[in-house]
Protein backbone atom coordinates (compact mmCIF):
# COMPACT_ATOMS: atom_id res chain seq x y z
CA UNK A 1 0.00 0.00 0.00
CA UNK A 2 1.46 3.38 -1.26
CA UNK A 3 1.50 6.13 1.08
CA UNK A 4 1.80 9.73 -0.16
CA UNK A 5 3.08 12.45 1.07
CA UNK A 6 0.44 15.63 1.35
CA UNK A 7 0.69 17.88 -1.15
CA UNK A 8 2.15 21.95 0.47
CA UNK A 9 -0.25 23.57 -1.20
CA UNK A 10 -4.18 22.29 -2.15
CA UNK A 11 -7.87 23.40 -1.31
CA UNK A 12 -8.78 22.87 2.35
CA UNK A 13 -10.78 19.66 1.30
CA UNK A 14 -8.14 18.31 -0.55
CA UNK A 15 -5.39 19.11 2.25
CA UNK A 16 -7.53 17.68 4.75
CA UNK A 17 -8.42 14.41 3.24
CA UNK A 18 -4.69 13.98 1.82
CA UNK A 19 -3.18 14.22 5.53
CA UNK A 20 -5.88 11.88 6.66
CA UNK A 21 -5.27 9.49 4.03
CA UNK A 22 -1.21 10.00 5.02
CA UNK A 23 -2.34 8.93 8.52
CA UNK A 24 -4.31 6.13 7.77
CA UNK A 25 -1.50 4.60 5.73
CA UNK A 26 0.70 4.99 8.25
CA UNK A 27 -0.76 2.82 10.51
CA UNK A 28 -1.34 0.53 8.01
CA UNK A 29 2.78 0.29 7.35
CA UNK A 30 3.56 -0.14 10.65
CA UNK A 31 1.69 -3.44 10.37
CA UNK A 32 2.71 -4.84 7.21
CA UNK A 33 5.04 -7.99 7.31
CA UNK A 34 3.64 -8.66 11.06
CA UNK A 35 2.63 -11.99 12.12
CA UNK A 36 -1.09 -12.49 14.10
CA UNK A 37 1.20 -12.93 16.85
CA UNK A 38 3.51 -9.76 16.43
CA UNK A 39 -0.22 -7.41 16.06
CA UNK A 40 -1.13 -8.91 18.76
CA UNK A 41 2.28 -8.31 21.28
CA UNK A 42 0.95 -6.06 24.04
CA UNK A 43 3.18 -2.88 24.91
CA UNK A 44 4.19 -2.81 28.42
CA UNK A 45 1.87 -3.40 31.60
CA UNK A 46 -0.34 -1.77 32.61
CA UNK A 47 -1.32 -1.29 28.95
CA UNK A 48 -3.27 -3.56 27.10
CA UNK A 49 -2.18 -1.67 23.87
CA UNK A 50 -1.28 -3.45 20.57
CA UNK A 51 -1.41 -2.89 16.99
CA UNK A 52 -4.44 -5.10 16.46
CA UNK A 53 -6.19 -2.88 19.55
CA UNK A 54 -5.22 0.10 17.27
CA UNK A 55 -6.52 -0.81 13.88
CA UNK A 56 -9.35 -2.36 15.46
CA UNK A 57 -10.19 0.96 17.80
CA UNK A 58 -9.41 2.69 13.95
CA UNK A 59 -12.27 0.49 12.73
CA UNK A 60 -14.61 1.74 15.70
CA UNK A 61 -13.87 5.51 15.12
CA UNK A 62 -14.16 5.58 11.56
CA UNK A 63 -17.30 3.69 11.83
CA UNK A 64 -18.89 6.08 14.70
CA UNK A 65 -17.69 8.98 13.16
CA UNK A 66 -19.26 8.55 9.42
CA UNK A 67 -22.12 6.51 10.41
CA UNK A 68 -23.64 7.71 13.69
CA UNK A 69 -22.21 11.12 13.48
CA UNK A 70 -22.32 12.06 9.57
CA UNK A 71 -25.38 9.51 8.60
CA UNK A 72 -27.06 9.33 12.06
CA UNK A 73 -27.42 5.41 11.62
CA UNK A 74 -28.30 3.55 14.46
CA UNK A 75 -25.42 0.94 14.39
CA UNK A 76 -23.64 -1.55 17.13
CA UNK A 77 -20.20 -0.36 17.20
CA UNK A 78 -17.46 -2.78 16.12
CA UNK A 79 -15.63 -4.66 19.20
CA UNK A 80 -17.33 -2.92 22.08
CA UNK A 81 -20.31 -4.35 23.94
CA UNK A 82 -21.56 -2.68 27.23
CA UNK A 83 -19.63 -5.60 29.33
CA UNK A 84 -16.13 -4.25 27.38
CA UNK A 85 -16.54 -0.73 25.91
CA UNK A 86 -12.75 -0.93 25.42
CA UNK A 87 -12.96 -4.54 23.49
CA UNK A 88 -11.61 -3.21 20.63
CA UNK A 89 -8.46 -2.66 22.65
CA UNK A 90 -8.52 -5.36 25.01
CA UNK A 91 -10.25 -8.42 23.75
CA UNK A 92 -7.40 -9.08 20.99
CA UNK A 93 -6.43 -12.40 22.14
CA UNK A 94 -8.63 -14.53 20.10
CA UNK A 95 -9.06 -11.83 17.27
CA UNK A 96 -8.85 -12.75 13.74
CA UNK A 97 -6.03 -9.97 12.38
CA UNK A 98 -7.30 -10.35 8.36
CA UNK A 99 -10.83 -9.83 9.79
CA UNK A 100 -9.66 -6.28 11.73
CA UNK A 101 -7.93 -5.17 8.73
CA UNK A 102 -10.69 -5.89 6.36
CA UNK A 103 -13.17 -4.28 9.03
CA UNK A 104 -11.30 -1.25 9.01
CA UNK A 105 -10.64 -0.63 5.50
CA UNK A 106 -14.41 -0.61 4.58
CA UNK A 107 -14.78 1.37 7.40
CA UNK A 108 -12.35 3.57 6.44
CA UNK A 109 -13.26 3.46 2.35
CA UNK A 110 -16.83 4.18 3.58
CA UNK A 111 -16.01 6.87 5.93
CA UNK A 112 -14.60 8.62 2.55
CA UNK A 113 -18.05 8.09 0.80
CA UNK A 114 -19.74 9.68 2.77
CA UNK A 115 -17.31 12.25 3.35
CA UNK A 116 -17.07 13.30 -0.48
CA UNK A 117 -21.06 13.66 -0.57
CA UNK A 118 -20.75 16.51 2.04
CA UNK A 119 -19.88 19.81 2.00
CA UNK A 120 -17.21 20.91 4.88
CA UNK A 121 -19.90 22.77 6.89
CA UNK A 122 -22.49 20.19 5.95
CA UNK A 123 -22.83 19.02 9.81
CA UNK A 124 -24.04 15.91 11.46
CA UNK A 125 -25.14 15.48 15.20
CA UNK A 126 -22.39 14.18 18.04
CA UNK A 127 -24.01 13.90 21.40
CA UNK A 128 -27.19 16.10 20.42
CA UNK A 129 -24.54 19.31 18.82
CA UNK A 130 -24.31 20.19 15.38
CA UNK A 131 -21.09 18.68 14.09
CA UNK A 132 -19.41 19.64 10.92
CA UNK A 133 -17.64 17.41 8.15
CA UNK A 134 -14.52 19.77 8.59
CA UNK A 135 -14.73 19.06 12.88
CA UNK A 136 -15.04 15.60 11.92
CA UNK A 137 -11.81 15.38 9.39
CA UNK A 138 -9.65 17.52 11.80
CA UNK A 139 -10.62 15.31 14.54
CA UNK A 140 -10.13 11.82 12.49
CA UNK A 141 -6.42 12.98 11.70
CA UNK A 142 -6.04 14.21 15.26
CA UNK A 143 -6.92 10.77 16.54
CA UNK A 144 -4.67 9.03 13.64
CA UNK A 145 -1.59 11.21 14.59
CA UNK A 146 -2.15 10.04 18.25
CA UNK A 147 -2.51 6.60 17.90
CA UNK A 148 0.73 7.02 14.97
CA UNK A 149 2.73 7.63 17.43
CA UNK A 150 1.67 4.52 19.63
CA UNK A 151 1.88 2.54 16.38
CA UNK A 152 6.09 3.61 16.17
CA UNK A 153 6.51 2.22 19.99
CA UNK A 154 4.95 -0.71 19.07
CA UNK A 155 6.15 -1.68 15.83
CA UNK A 156 10.43 -0.46 17.35
CA UNK A 157 8.94 -3.03 20.48
CA UNK A 158 7.96 -6.22 18.18
CA UNK A 159 11.00 -6.05 16.12
CA UNK A 160 13.27 -2.91 16.38
CA UNK A 161 11.62 -1.28 13.00
CA UNK A 162 11.63 2.56 13.78
CA UNK A 163 10.93 5.27 11.03
CA UNK A 164 7.49 7.05 9.67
Amino acid sequence: MERVNPPFVADERSMLMSWLDFHRHTLRIKCEGLTDEQMKLRSVEPSTLTLLGLVRHCAKVEQSWARRCLEQQEVVLHYSTAEHPDGDFDLVDDADVAEALATWETEWAHADEVMAAMALDDTGVRHGQPCSVRWVLVHLIEEYARHNGHADLLRERIDGRTGD
